[in-house]
């Protein structure tokens, strides 16, 4: 349960300004936490800090990894600071554009710095930090490393094309390869330490300034990851281990033969006979990362929809009972203190609400969702709201508050929009309009986009969900950091006591 009023920013990590190609865990990320507690706001969201790939167009939502972190992150700057680079060795920097993410630019030319940072740290004698941090992290991150060396091994094939031995986990055929690609492994445990060093450095940064971070975990992991590779045995697999049913949503009036997403499903009964212990792990896991978390889809721990394997749309799928509160209670013994923020969004059926209620866990409302034709009723409209929320102008999933009113709001919905705030706003005036509703309603957190605090149109949007190019891109560049109103959001959180 959410227990103090206050604001905060959604800006992923890779949106912000950097010379390296995508924003990182450097100084811009320093001075974004400066700005925010200048602005008197108290949280910062983002979204998974897991490793992304160019098979799945570098979503932060389709990783190889449920537990380990995106070295695509690791600032070369603070490698510097760190001992690891000498600041020559940054330069030639290539030309990458500042108003978008350069994915594979970015890691083309890390992996040049990452290959002198491993070789300086590889002749420098024993790190008791660094064994220390393998030690504790062994339970994910011995499976995670072997996963990445043997992905470079097999040039990039999934898994499940490896030699029957390796993708059967054959203990013999494992030692072998551990020791075959030693180097490998250890070069994949020091970029996961170096993350993890300059990750917790920004983390004590942001709690040492009263600001928390909301971290992003999605239910369902990607088939070619370590995660089904490694526990196969909870996933509804067959004994190939092929996927017998994926994941999606329904046919629908947005989408006439439903959403086909094509994760592999879990074996809730299976999980249920272990104590949900790989859960359980992550969930540790993401306490680590964050101070709270939202859990993407969390419907699907009511009931959720599978689809037969090799089925081309999902039309023939079936709602599947979740496994309820026996799992959100299983956790609670293990971790009393776990602050989980539900994704909520769409049909909210009883089976989630009594969920919600059960446990105290706060939802979400999107305020571009609340001027259709259903205003007086709708549950993303504030005068519904209830103080255990979180509300959003938008968020990744959205149009940015401007886009959605040049490109999306129907005439009624401007309207409707006008009524509400009472009065007649230019399209360059709407997004501090919907600030303002957030910042003033008894949600007692609202998370605002950067693309609606700087109020820009739809070509700033982070990602159009169903589509594949195009995501993930946006970056704030270093005049629209410098020109941020933080001092308008200082003004608007002391008058609503988010401040």
């Amino acid at each position: 349960m959410i227990q103090t009023r206050g604001s905060g920013i959604l800006l992923h990590i890779t949106s912000l300004p950097s010379p390296y190609g995508i924003g990182d865990f450097g100084p811009a990320a320093y001075r974004f936490v400066d700005a925010l507690e200048r602005g008197r706001q108290h949280y910062w969201q983002i979204l998974p800090l897991n490793p992304t790939e160019t098979a799945y167009a570098h979503s932060p939502y389709s990783s190889p990894s449920a537990f380990a972190m995106n070295t695509l992150l690791i600032s070369p700057e603070m490698l510097v600071r760190e001992g690891y680079l000498r600041k020559s060795e940054l330069e030639p920097a290539p030309g990458f554009p500042e108003e978008r993410a350069a994915y594979e630019a970015a890691a083309w030319y890390r992996e040049r710095l990452f290959a002198v940072a491993y070789e300086r740290f590889r002749h420098s004698g024993p790190d008791r930090r660094f064994e220390a941090f393998c030690d504790g992290a062994g339970w994910w991150l011995d499976d995670h490393a072997l996963f990445v060396a043997l992905k470079g091994h097999f040039r990039g094939q999934a898994w499940n094309r490896w030699p029957e031995d390796i993708r059967a986990r054959e203990s013999g055929a494992l030692k072998e390869m551990r020791e075959l690609l030693d180097d490998r492994i250890r070069k994949e445990k020091f970029l996961q330490y170096i993350a993890a060093r300059q990750w917790s450095a920004l983390r004590r940064y942001c709690t040492e300034r009263g600001i928390q971070v909301i971290g992003d975990i999605p239910i369902y992991v990607a088939y070619d990851s370590v995660d089904v590779w490694a526990n196969p045995g909870i996933f509804k697999l067959d004994e190939d281990l092929r996927t017998t049913v994926v994941a999606g949503v329904p046919p629908d009036i947005f989408s006439r033969t439903g959403q086909l997403w094509g994760n592999p499903v879990y074996d809730w009964a299976a999980l249920r006979e272990r104590g949900y212990d790989w859960w359980a792990g992550r969930i540790a896991r993401s306490a680590e990362l964050y101070d709270l978390f939202r859990i993407d889809h969390f419907r699907a721990f009511a009931d959720y929809y599978e689809v037969p394997a090799g089925d081309a749309t999902a039309e023939r799928g079936t709602w599947v009972d979740g496994p309820g509160e026996d799992f959100f209670e299983a956790l609670a013994r293990k971790h009393p203190c776990f602050a989980i923020v539900a994704e909520d969004l769409g049909a909210n059926t009883p089976a989630v609400q009594a969920l919600l209620d059960r446990f105290d866990f706060p939802g979400m409302k999107i305020l571009l969702f609340g001027f259709g034709e259903g205003i007086a009723r709708t549950p993303h409209i504030p005068h519904n709201y209830a103080p255990n929320l979180i509300c959003y102008t938008g968020t990744h999933d959205n149009n940015t508050a401007r886009g959605w009113f040049e490109e999306e709001a129907s005439e009624e919905d401007r309207q409707r929009f006008f009524a509400y705030i009472g009065r007649k706003v230019a399209a360059d005036e709407v997004h501090r309009e919907l600030v303002r509703l957030a910042m003033t309603s008894v949600a007692r957190a609202c998370i605002v986009p950067m693309q609606d605090v700087l109020g820009l149109g739809a070509a700033a949007r982070m990602n159009y969900p169903s589509t594949t190019t195009g995501n993930w891109v946006w970056r704030m560049t270093p005049e629209e950091f410098a020109g941020a109103p933080f001092e308008w959001l200082r003004g608007l959180a002391e008058l609503t006591g988010r401040g």
